[in-house]
């Protein structure tokens, strides 16, 4: 029987190959951990501990937003929208569209179909 020396690429190799695929598995450290039923999570609150209130977190999200620090797609965190009014009612948009020409509807389904 011959021996396998074992290469010291080899190692590094292995070691690299064992430290990323451990890292996921110590970024689950949070409150929610994945199971195997029906919801497939379970939430441990006691495990979030924040050092924040939620108004600070809206300030300081705001804040960044303003100056351009955190952009559109990188946040969640959605942006308040202005009320409008009360709109229209259902008959008010059927009469419309009743009513609309045969160029506006044609504008209208271009519209609709991206």
């Amino acid at each position: 029987m011959s021996q396998r020396h074992l290469s010291i690429s080899l190692l590094l190799a292995n070691a690299v190959a064992v430290v990323a695929l451990g890292l996921p598995g110590l970024a689950s450290a949070a409150y929610e951990h994945p199971t195997t039923t029906e919801k497939g999570v379970v939430v441990h609150p006691e495990h979030f501990i924040s050092q924040k209130t939620r108004d600070q977190v809206k300030a300081e999200t705001a804040a960044a937003m303003r100056q351009g620090l955190l952009a559109y797609g990188d946040s969640n965190y959605p942006m308040p929208i202005a009320a409008k009014g009360a709109g229209k009612t259902r008959e008010a948009v059927v009469n419309e569209l009743r009513s609309e020409t045969p160029a506006q509807r044609e504008a209208r389904n271009r519209a609709m179909a991206g």
